[in-house]
């Protein structure tokens, strides 16, 4: 057993880890998360203006540097496994970036914001697991690894000078 109390399994078959990231996606979809706002007090509707900025106050958001800075920053953290940060895309307004480090290389997954059903939703892979907010998706991947080479492990803090 892991630490959250599921079972843990060993999946060598690529198809079937997608099958189980999507599973897993859809039972943490699911699960759902209990926001709170700018007072404290928990969220009832989701209304845009709050998902949508909702991340901005977390230590992994750099909101508009780029490309090249999101790796600069990631340089100075090290290239450890797992050392991330979320920016705006310079090159596709309205979408996202996961910036992170593995295998000694600084790879960039773009995070695409999809409508369903007039609720908007973030997704890495192409919607198969979808999130409700950045913070969802950033606290779904520190726990599973899903599309990505790695789990979420060191986020990348804004570092003032």
């Amino acid at each position: 057993m892991d630490f959250s109390g599921h079972r843990s399994r060993v999946i060598e078959n690529p198809t079937e880890a997608l099958s189980v990231a999507v599973e897993e996606g859809l039972a943490w979809r699911r699960k759902g998360c209990l926001r709170l706002n700018t007072h404290g007090s928990p969220t009832t509707s989701q209304s845009a203006t709050s998902i949508v900025a909702i991340h901005r106050t977390q230590l992994w958001f750099h909101h508009k540097i780029s490309r090249d800075e999101a790796q600069r920053l990631i340089l100075q953290q090290g290239l450890v496994d797992g050392v991330f940060l979320v920016r705006d895309s310079q090159s596709n307004p309205k979408t996202f970036v996961l910036s992170m480090s593995h295998g000694l290389k600084i790879k960039h997954f773009q995070i695409v914001p999809l409508e369903d059903d007039g609720k908007l939703f973030y997704t890495l892979d192409d919607g198969h697991t979808r999130f409700t907010d950045l913070i969802q998706l950033v606290e779904f991947y520190q726990l599973n690894k899903g599309v990505l080479p790695c789990k979420l492990k060191h986020y990348c803090a804004r570092i003032a000078l």
